[in-house]
């Protein structure tokens, strides 16, 4: 048996698989990684001597194998083995979404959706990137159907990557934007990448199905060699329009009302992607709109909270060029008085940087917001005098720790580097 198939028969004795060295049930396969912080291999001699059942794969020279250290070149890459060889072992059907705004939200309604019918798996949070993947393949079960996995990537080949590991029957890209430019390079970069799923679903399965956006032009283009299956606004086997949206999305679709717990009009992207990809699997439309309707968004992505002290719509997980411009204009359209933008920075855009933060100073001008603070190192060095401008989070939360938001509707959006998050107490 080689390494990659013992390893296999170790994990089914519990189906579980641990980064964390201090979460290690009975009988799980621990895989010793080397982070940004911290590396595995340190906490493996002490795994060891420990009395817990544990297989640990590890990839450092100075460790000696024996009965429960596997030991390999590389412990990430064998990992990804391991998750592509459960992945045959397995008959469920892989659903790959990614892109560059939406690719979450878009996930966990489609697996809402798919869930009503077919037992189905997806990807935990975000974790989408080259450890997140093959953890979601490894949580596929004998009796999963349909796995939906994200799948992120900051650098060029990450999907190519990432599609060899999972080897997915059916993509869906949501859009293609200005993000992660400082590793892509250009917004040529970013869209080469985000277009291997197309090239993985074209070349490497016999469907060739993927699910596409009829409103973007880009991905039509992009996705004219394949075999669609379109949503949008018109001229799309899935028609969806938006019906309101103060502050909820609420859409109609083939007849009904879909009354969403999401906000934003750029949210109505994301509810056709699901509608269509359940329709396609032949859920019921009153199943779909029934999952749809319980999605409630979570982990700071456009969540509206009511505190003691003012409306929050708390948007901090992450933020790009496009997300944030939609963001701060749906923000302008809603019909709550007394609004405040709190915004951090848009890391990683290069050498974009300035000019793509300057288009969100004059917008936000333009829309004509009084009461704005910008946050983080480059609106500090840009933002106009009539803005407040702070260098980093904490500075700013000592300043509304001394003079209080009170009373008001506040936007807080920014990259998740930034922390924005640690304003919500304050706020």
């Amino acid at each position: 048996m080689n390494t990659i198939g013992l390893i296999h028969r170790r994990f089914s004795q519990s189906g579980i698989i641990s980064t964390d060295s201090r979460n290690l049930p009975e009988n799980c396969v621990f895989f010793a990684i080397k982070g940004e912080r911290f590396d595995g291999n340190d906490f493996v001699k002490g795994i060891l001597h420990s009395q817990r059942t544990v297989t640990v794969v590890a990839d450092r020279p100075d460790l000696v194998p024996n009965s429960r250290l596997i030991k390999v070149k590389n412990s990430v890459e064998a990992l990804q083995q391991l998750a592509n060889y459960h992945r045959n072992q397995m008959k469920a059907t892989i659903v790959a979404i990614t892109g560059t705004n939406g690719k979450t939200t878009t996930k966990e309604l489609v697996a809402a959706v798919l869930s009503k019918k077919y037992k189905t798996i997806a990807t935990q949070g975000n974790f989408n990137n080259h450890i997140g993947v093959p953890l979601t393949l490894l949580s596929i079960r004998p009796d999963t159907e349909i796995a939906v996995v994200e799948m992120g990537a900051n650098h060029p080949n990450e999907i190519q990557e990432l599609c060899n590991i999972a080897q997915p029957d059916f993509g869906l890209i949501t859009n293609i934007g200005k993000a992660h430019l400082e590793g892509f390079g250009s917004f040529q970069g970013v869209i080469d990448t985000k277009r291997e799923l197309y090239n993985y679903i074209n070349f490497c399965t016999d469907k060739q199905t993927v699910f596409v956006n009829h409103d973007n032009k880009l991905l039509m283009n992009l996705s004219s060699d394949l075999n669609r299956y379109t949503y949008g606004t018109s001229r799309s086997k899935v028609k969806v329009n938006i019906h309101s949206c103060d502050p909820f999305l609420e859409v109609e679709y083939d007849g009904s009302i879909i009354k969403t717990n999401l906000i934003g009009n750029y949210n109505i992207e994301n509810v056709s992607a699901a509608i269509a990809v359940g329709k396609y699997f032949k859920v019921s439309k009153r199943q779909i709109i029934n999952a749809i309707e319980n999605y409630h968004p979570s982990n700071n992505r456009s969540q509206i909270i009511d505190t003691t002290r003012n409306k929050v719509i708390m948007d901090s997980y992450n933020a790009n060029p496009t997300s944030m411009q939609h963001a701060i204009t749906n923000f302008s359209n809603l019909s709550f008085g007394n609004k405040v933008l709190i915004l951090g920075d848009m890391l990683e855009l290069g050498e974009e940087t300035i000019i793509e933060h300057q288009a969100l100073i004059n917008q936000i001008q333009q829309l004509g917001f009084n009461e704005v603070y910008l946050i983080g190192k480059t609106f500090n060095k840009i933002g106009p005098s009539q803005f407040k401008t702070f260098a980093n989070v904490d500075a700013f939360c000592k300043f509304i720790t001394k003079t209080p938001i009170l009373g008001k509707t506040v936007l807080v959006k920014g990259s998740r580097g930034i922390q924005l998050e640690k304003t919500y107490q304050l706020l």
